[in-house]
C-alpha cells in the first residue's frame, strides 16, 4: 500500500460509520506485514502536513506492531519486519522523536523502549555515539529523552547485567554534567529548561538505582553533581506560570524537578550512605556523604518544610519524601545532632499539623466519601501521603529517640486533650483531637510496652476516646472506632470498658456516614479477635453479617473481607447457619469487584484486591463448616460460576484462591457432582497452557477426582479422565525446559492413580513407568528422583510381578535397584537419612519392597530376596522411630495447650504428621478434624521444598501433604511385612530358611522387633476397630 493509500485508510479507521472503521482496521491488518508498511507509518506519523488524528492513529498502530513483532518471544520464529525496515525505522525514529508533538512522543517513545529493550548494545551499537554527538550538538532534548530510555533498561538489572551502563555513564556523563551546569546558570530559565533538567535527573535517578557508577566515586565529578543537586534544591521555584488547579500544579516541570532532587538525594542517602555498610568502598562512600552532604541536604530539607509552616505550597510527595529523609536522619548521630535544635518546631508546628484533618479531607468527606474511603485504604496513596510519612517520622523518633522525646510529644498531645475538653462546643479544635488520636493510635506499639503509659492505656479510651463516638462530627467517630480498634488488644481491668468499646464500634456499622462504617468494620476485626467471650457477639452475629453485607455493596475494600473472615474464623461450626447466606453475599460482591476491577484494568485496583479477599473468605467458611457435607451441596450452585469462569485465563489474579475452593468442594461435599466434573478439563488445558506454577494446587483437586470419584473417572468415556491426566503428565514429565521442581506433582499424581485404582489401570503400568524412567535418568534434584523411585514402588505395590515384568522387559531391573538401594542408603553429615525423609516417602517404600518378598523365585533370586529383606527391615525400623518421635511431638504440643494440628515450620526435625500414616491411628473424627484443618495449606504445602539444597544438612522436610488421604493409610506396613513373610514362608519353606540363613544377628535382632511390634499393632489395631464400631452403634 502506497504513502497515499495508507493515509486514506488512517483517515477512515476514525470514521463514525462502524463499517468503514471496520473496513479500515481489516485493510490495515492485511497490510501489515507489507516490505516498507512500517516505514510509511513513521513517514505519516512525522508529516506535519497530516491531519493531527490520523496521525495518532498511525503512531497508535506503529506501536502495537512494534511490541508484538519487533522481538518475537520465540527465537526461532521467522521475524515479520525485513532487516531493511529495521535499520530505516532505528535511523529515522531517533531523529523525529524530539521534534513531534508530546501526544505522539509518547507513541514513539513507547516504540523506542521495545527496540532498546531488544536490540541494545548488540543490533544497534551506534546507538550510544547518536546520543552522545547530539548532546553536544542542537537535539540535546532528542538525546537525553532517548538517554533516559536506554538508562531506565538498565535500572533493575542485576550487577552481571549492568555493564553496558559503565560505559553508558562514561561517554554521557561529562556531557550531561556539562548540560546540567549551562541549564542551572540560565537566568529566568524557561519551562522547557524544567524538562530538561528533569530528563537528566531522571538518567542520573536510573544510573544510580542499584550502584554507584565507578566514575561518580571520583570525589571532584560526584562533588560537581552535588552542587548542582543542592542549587536546584536550594532555589525557589518560580512563582510566575505556576497553575491554579491542584492537580496540574504538583505535575508542573519545575516542581517535578523539585521532586526528582528530592528522590535522587534521598536514594543515595539511605542507599548508600548507611555507615554499617560491609563494603569498605561503600563505607567510605557513606562517611563522606554525611560528612560533606546529608547536613547540608538537612537543612535545605527543612527549609522546604519551613514553607508549609507559613501556609505555603509543597506538592504532597515532595513533603512525603522529605519527611523519608528526615526519618532516616533519627539514627544517623551526626545528623540527628543536626537536627535536635530544629526538632520542636519541625514536630509541633510541621509534622503535627500534617497530621490533623485539613480542608482538602473535609471537602473530599462531603463531596465524595467513597474517594474518602479509598485514599485512606490504599497503600500506593501512602508512598505519596504527607500524613501517613508524618506518622511513620513520629513513630521512628519514639522509638530511636525515645528517651528525650516520647514523654514531650505525650504531653504536648495531652495538652490538645485538655483544650478540647474545655473549650465549648463551638470552639473545639475538633481537627487537632483528630490529629491527636491519630498520633494515640500510631503510637500504640511503644504506648502498649512502655511505662507509665501501658498502665493508662485504658484511663485515656474512657477519657478521650469513647466520648467521640458520640461526636458531631464525623471525622472524630470515625477516628474514636479507629484508635479504640489499635487498643482492642490491652488488658482491660474492667471487662465493662471492653464491653462498651465492642458496641460502639458496632453502633458504627451503622453511622450515616460511610467512611465512619468502613472505619468502624476496620475495628471491629480487632475486638473480634480480642474478645475473650463469644457471647459478647453471638446475640448480634445475624445483624453484623447484615451490616458488613451492606457496606460491601457499597465500597470495595478487602479490610471488610478480612474483618468477614476473622468472625467466621472465630466462630467455626456456629456459622453453618449463616454460611451458604454468606457465599451467596460474597459471590455477589466478587463479581461486582471483579467487573470494576476490569473496567479499571488494573491488577492493584482495590476492586481486584478485594475480589482475591472474597474468595479467601468464602474458602474460611468452607472449612468452618468442614464437617457438615451437606452444606457443600447447597453452595455449588452459588460458586459453580465462579469457578468455571476463574479456572480459564480471566482467573490468572485469583486462580490460587480458586483452586483452593475446588480442593474445598471435592474434598468435602457427600459426592462429586457431574457440574464439579466439568471443571477437570479446565484445570488441565490451564496446566497446559499457562499455569504449570500452579502444578501443586491444581495437584490437590485432581487427586480429590480420582481418590474420591474413583469409579467415575476410571468408567467415563466422554470425556476419556484417564486419558486426559496420561496427556498431561507424559507432556509435563518429556518437558526438558521443566526444572526438576516444576514437575514434582506429576510422580505423586502418578501415585494417587496406581493407589486409588488398584488393579483396574494395569494398562497404564507400562507407558507411566517409562516416563518415569526416561525422566529420572535426567533428573539432577534427588527430591524428584525420589519421588520417582516412589512411583516404581507404588507400580511395585500395585501389582509386583507385572511390574517386574515391565522392568525386565526394558532391561533395567538392576539399575532401577541399584538406584533406590542407593538412594536409601545416602546419609547426610549429621547422619540422619537423606532420602525419602517424610513418613509417607518411607512407607511407600516398605509396601512397594514388601511386596517384592511375596514374588516367586523365578522372579526373585535368592541374593536380590536377602538384598530387598534387609533393606526393608531398615526402613521399617528408621518409619517406627519417625511415628514415635512424631507423636511425642504432638503429645508435647498438647500439654503446650497447642492445636494439634500446628506445627512448628523452624523446628530442626520438623517430619511430623498426624497419626493415620503408622502406629497410633486416632479415633477416626479427631483424625479427620485435624486433617480437614490442615487441607487449606494443602497448595502452598506442596511447594514447601521448591529450593531444598541437597547438601544442606537440615532435615526439616515436614510438608503437609503427609496430611492428605490415601488408601495405604489403612494398611499398616508391619502387619503387612510380617502376613508377607508368613505367606513366603508357607509357600516356599526352603528359600524362607535359606533368607533367615543369610542373616547376620542384627538383622535377626531386627526381624524379631519387627514381628512383635506388627503383633503390637495388629492388637491395636482390632481394639480401634471396635471402639469405632460401639462408638457407631450408640445412641447419639
Amino acid at each position: 500500500m502506497d504513502l497515499p493509500s495508507l493515509a486514506v485508510v488512517l483517515q477512515a479507521a476514525l470514521s463514525p460509520n462502524p463499517a468503514e472503521r471496520k473496513a479500515a482496521e481489516q485493510s490495515l491488518n492485511q497490510f501489515q506485514y507489507t516490505p516498507q508498511h512500517l516505514v510509511r507509518l513513521l513517514q505519516i506519523i512525522v508529516d506535519n502536513n497530516c491531519d493531527m488524528a490520523g496521525r495518532q492513529v498511525a503512531s497508535i498502530h506503529f506501536k502495537n506492531f512494534i511490541a508484538k513483532n519487533w522481538a518475537p518471544l520465540d527465537p526461532n520464529e521467522q521475524s515479520k519486519i525485513s532487516q531493511s525496515d529495521k535499520d530505516m525505522v532505528r535511523d529515522h525514529i531517533l531523529v523525529f522523536v524530539a521534534q513531534v508533538p508530546p501526544l505522539l512522543r509518547v507513541q514513539l517513545g513507547e516504540c523506542l523502549k521495545t527496540i532498546i529493550h531488544a536490540d541494545y548494545p548488540e543490533q544497534w551499537p551506534r546507538l550510544l555515539d547518536w546520543v552522545k554527538h547530539n548532546l553536544q550538538d542542537q537535539q540535546v532534548f532528542g538525546a537525553l529523552f532517548v538517554l533516559r530510555i536506554l538508562s531506565r533498561k538498565y535500572e533493575f538489572k542485576s550487577e552481571e547485567e549492568r555493564t553496558p551502563t559503565h560505559r553508558i555513564v562514561e561517554e554521557t556523563f561529562p556531557h550531561l554534567l556539562n548540560i546540567f551546569t549551562r541549564l542551572v546558570q540560565i537566568d529566568k530559565p524557561a519551562l522547557e529548561v524544567a524538562d530538561l533538567i528533569k530528563l537528566i535527573c531522571k538518567i542520573f535517578w536510573s544510573s544510580i538505582y542499584l550502584e554507584i557508577p565507578k566514575q561518580l566515586l571520583d570525589p571532584n565529578v560526584f562533588n560537581a553533581w552535588m552542587m548542582l543537586f543542592l542549587t536546584v534544591l536550594e532555589r525557589s521555584v518560580p512563582l510566575e506560570g505556576q497553575p491554579v488547579d491542584p492537580e496540574l500544579r504538583k505535575s508542573w516541570g519545575w516542581w517535578k524537578v523539585k521532586k526528582w532532587t528530592v528522590h535522587i538525594l534521598n536514594r543515595l542517602y539511605t542507599r548508600f550512605g548507611d555507615l554499617k555498610l560491609r563494603n569498605p568502598e561503600n563505607r567510605a562512600f557513606a562517611q563522606m556523604f554525611q560528612k560533606n552532604y546529608a547536613g547540608k541536604i538537612l537543612e535545605c530539607h527543612l527549609n522546604l518544610l519551613g514553607v508549609i509552616r507559613v501556609g505555603g505550597y509543597l506538592p504532597d510527595r515532595v513533603t512525603n519524601l522529605i519527611l523519608q529523609y528526615l526519618s532516616s536522619s533519627i539514627s544517623k548521630n551526626s545528623v540527628y545532632t543536626l537536627l535536635q535544635p530544629q526538632l520542636d518546631v519541625l514536630l509541633f508546628e510541621i509534622v503535627f499539623p500534617l497530621m490533623c484533618f485539613n480542608d482538602d479531607d473535609q471537602k473530599l468527606w462531603e463531596e465524595d466519601p467513597h474517594e474518602y474511603v479509598r485514599k485512606g485504604y490504599d497503600i500506593i496513596e501512602d508512598l505519596y501521603s504527607p500524613r501517613t510519612a508524618s506518622m511513620d517520622f513520629i513513630s521512628e523518633l519514639v522509638r530511636k529517640r525515645g528517651k528525650e522525646n516520647l514523654q514531650k510529644f505525650i504531653q504536648f498531645i495531652v495538652e490538645i486533650f485538655k483544650r478540647y475538653d474545655e473549650a465549648p462546643v463551638e470552639y473545639k479544635p475538633y481537627r487537632q483531637k483528630d490529629g491527636a488520636l491519630l498520633a494515640v493510635g500510631a503510637l500504640c506499639d511503644k504506648l502498649k510496652q512502655t511505662e507509665p503509659y501501658k498502665s493508662e492505656l485504658e484511663h485515656m479510651l474512657i477519657q478521650h476516646v469513647f466520648p467521640e463516638f458520640c461526636s458531631p462530627v464525623g471525622h472524630l467517630r470515625a477516628k474514636a472506632a479507629w484508635v479504640a480498634g489499635q487498643y482492642a488488644h490491652i488488658n482491660f481491668s474492667d471487662q465493662n470498658n471492653f464491653r462498651q468499646a465492642l458496641h460502639s464500634v458496632v453502633s458504627g456499622l451503622r453511622d450515616p456516614e460511610l467512611p465512619v462504617r468502613v472505619d468502624s468494620v476496620f475495628a471491629l476485626r480487632s475486638f473480634v479477635e480480642a474478645c475473650r467471650d463469644l457471647n459478647e457477639i453471638r446475640p448480634i452475629l445475624p445483624q453484623l453479617l447484615d451490616d458488613i453485607f451492606k457496606l460491601m455493596n457499597e465500597v470495595e475494600n478487602e479490610d471488610l473481607v478480612f474483618t468477614l473472615e476473622t468472625i467466621v474464623d472465630k466462630f467455626g461450626e456456629e456459622m453453618a447457619p449463616y454460611a451458604l447466606g454468606l457465599c451467596q453475599n460474597l459471590a455477589a460482591a466478587f463479581w461486582r469487584c471483579t467487573n470494576s476491577a476490569e473496567a479499571d484494568d488494573e491488577a492493584d485496583d482495590p476492586g481486584a484486591l478485594a475480589a482475591v479477599g472474597c474468595l479467601r473468605a468464602i474458602s474460611t467458611i468452607l472449612e468452618s463448616v468442614s464437617r457438615l457435607p451437606h452444606l457443600f451441596v447447597k453452595v455449588e450452585p452459588t460458586l459453580l460460576p465462579i469457578m468455571q469462569r476463574m479456572l480459564t485465563t480471566d482467573g490468572q489474579e485469583v486462580f490460587e484462591e480458586v483452586l483452593e475452593i475446588v480442593s474445598y468442594m471435592t474434598f468435602f461435599s457427600p459426592t462429586i457432582s457431574l457440574d464439579m466434573w466439568s471443571l477437570w478439563p479446565l484445570m488441565i488445558e490451564a496446566l497446559a497452557d499457562w499455569a504449570i506454577d500452579f502444578f501443586p494446587n491444581i495437584l490437590v483437586p485432581l487427586d480429590n477426582y480420582i481418590s474420591r470419584g474413583t469409579a467415575h473417572f476410571l468408567t467415563c468415556k466422554e470425556p476419556d479422565y484417564q486419558q486426559s491426566l496420561w496427556n498431561m503428565i507424559s507432556s509435563i514429565m518429556a518437558d526438558k525446559n521443566l526444572e526438576d521442581s516444576d514437575i514434582e506433582p506429576a510422580p505423586k499424581l502418578i501415585e494417587v492413580l496406581f493407589q486409588n485404582c488398584r488393579g483396574q489401570v494395569d494398562h497404564w503400568v507400562e507407558p507411566y513407568l517409562r516416563i518415569t524412567l526416561d525422566r529420572l535418568r535426567r533428573t539432577e534434584k534427588s527430591r524428584l528422583k525420589c519421588l520417582l523411585v516412589q512411583v516404581i514402588a507404588n507400580a511395585v505395590y500395585y501389582n509386583a510381578a507385572l511390574t517386574l515384568s515391565i522392568l525386565s522387559k526394558l532391561c533395567v531391573t538392576m539399575e532401577v535397584f541399584n538406584l533406590w538401594f542407593q538412594l536409601l542408603q545416602q546419609v547426610r553429615k549429621s547422619g540422619l537419612r537423606a532420602n525419602f525423609k517424610r513418613e509417607h516417602d518411607k512407607k511407600v517404600c516398605c509396601l512397594g519392597l514388601t511386596s517384592l518378598l511375596a514374588l516367586p523365585g523365578e522372579q526373585l533370586a535368592g541374593e536380590a530376596l536377602g538384598r530387598v529383606f534387609r533393606a526393608t527391615l531398615d526402613l521399617l525400623v528408621a518409619y517406627k522411630d519417625q511415628v514415635a518421635e512424631a507423636a511425642k511431638e504432638e503429645e508435647a504440643e498438647d500439654d503446650d495447650d497447642m492445636d494439634g494440628f500446628e506445627t512448628d515450620d523452624d523446628d530442626d526435625d520438623a517430619d511430623v504428621s498426624d497419626k493415620e500414616m503408622g502406629v497410633d491411628a486416632e479415633d477416626g473424627d479427631e483424625a479427620d478434624s485435624i486433617r480437614l484443618q490442615k487441607l487449606a495449606a494443602q497448595a502452598k504445602a506442596f511447594r514447601a521444598n521448591d529450593d531444598d539444597d541437597d547438601d544442606d544438612d537440615s532435615d526439616d522436610d515436614f510438608s503437609d501433604d503427609e496430611e492428605l488421604q490415601s488408601p495405604i493409610d489403612e494398611v499398616d506396613p508391619f502387619v503387612f511385612f510380617v502376613d508377607t513373610v508368613k505367606v513366603l514362608q508357607a509357600s516356599d519353606p526352603m528359600r524362607f530358611q535359606n533368607l533367615t540363613q543369610t542373616l547376620d544377628f542384627h538383622y535377626q535382632a531386627l526381624a524379631n522387633g519387627v514381628a512383635q511390634h506388627a503383633e503390637q499393632r495388629r492388637a491395636e489395631i482390632e481394639k480401634e476397630k471396635m471402639e469405632k464400631a460401639s462408638a457407631a452403634a450408640a445412641p447419639s
